[in-house]
């Protein structure tokens, strides 16, 4: 599909998002920590959503304790929102020469080995724009996106993340067609499994132990076209020494003719992925809208029954 003409404004966006791309990661992270410090301090919109999904999770921590995760939470959000404009900016080279070091990538070659489609599943976790690059290099790849509440926003999307060859597909019928017909064909496809879904597309499914709407889409194009599901993510390495990709193998049943054990299996492997960086996934993100807190003390289950483990020194580091 041919780019829409970019207007002023966005040409203006883009110019400044090139000379953002042009400092070194360190104080860019280091000014989005500044402008997460900035949000928790003003105690707006994602610190009342980080403070009340995470009084939701971690029920067996003090609210000290969770005070402190929270804040932390924040300020990754924005070193989040600082390296998107940096990786942006900066491009694709040299967006992947800050990829250190990758864990667990037999999974992606196994996947690749096996001659089928490939479904990737990358949470709202890490830097998944630096994620998008690095696959792209691998084999061809298609994203599924959500055009932004901005249309004139749209393509300078389109365009910053055009610079590999990544076909943007939009997240609507006919480019759900599209996906299948990839899949089916033994193409790449990758997706953000924990996108909330729209009225009507979704179930509800455990997510850390709480019951969150939850995309069907993912598990449908997984046991229709037998695709094999990898989930991957990009871990921000501190003091900005560069990333850490992991790829994971997606837990048994997403694939199930069951929508409701497959969205389980999906949420499941979303949370191995979060425990691995925990402060560093989007609690800014309203997953629950109409979840109510739990009782301090409150052990979480999830869909079957196992008490869920409430955070842990690992991921809970700085």
């Amino acid at each position: 599909m041919p780019s829409s003409p970019i207007n002023w404004p966005v040409a203006l966006l883009h110019a400044s998002l090139r000379l953002v791309g042009a400092l070194p990661l360190r104080p860019v992270l280091a000014l989005g920590a500044v402008l997460g410090r900035l949000a928790w301090a003003l105690r707006g919109r994602s610190r009342r959503i980080a403070e009340r999904n995470l009084a939701l999770v971690l029920t067996q921590e003090s609210a000290e304790t969770r005070q402190s995760v929270a804040k932390k939470c924040v300020v990754e959000t924005g070193r989040s929102a600082a390296e998107i404009l940096a990786i942006w900016g900066g491009g694709p080279d040299k967006a992947l020469r800050r990829v250190v070091d990758v864990r667990g990538r037999e999974w992606f070659d196994d996947a690749c080995a096996a001659g089928r489609g490939i479904l990737i599943a990358a949470p709202h976790l890490g830097c998944w724009e630096l994620l998008n690059y690095w696959l792209a290099t691998q084999r061809p790849l298609a994203i599924l996106y959500r055009p932004p509440r901005q249309p004139w926003l749209e393509p300078l999307l389109r365009r910053v993340r055009g610079a590999l060859p990544v076909e943007q597909i939009r997240a609507e019928g006919s480019g759900v067609r599209a996906l299948y017909k990839r899949l089916a064909a033994g193409g790449m496809v990758g997706i953000l499994p924990d996108q909330q879904p729209r009225a009507g597309e979704g179930v509800d499914a455990p997510f850390f132990g709480v019951p969150a709407p939850t995309m069907v889409l993912l598990p449908r194009l997984a046991e229709r076209t037998g695709a094999t599901v990898v989930f991957a993510f990009a871990e921000r390495l501190p003091r900005g020494e560069g990333y850490r990709l992991h790829f994971l193998p997606a837990p048994d049943g997403i694939a199930d003719a069951d929508t409701h054990l497959a969205c389980a299996a999906l949420n499941r492997g979303v949370e191995d992925c979060v425990k691995l960086a925990f402060t560093q996934y989007q609690w800014t993100y309203k997953r629950w809208p109409n979840a109510t807190v739990r009782p301090s003390g409150e052990d979480s289950v999830d869909g079957i029954g196992n008490t869920l483990p409430q955070g842990g020194v690992e991921t809970l580091r700085d």
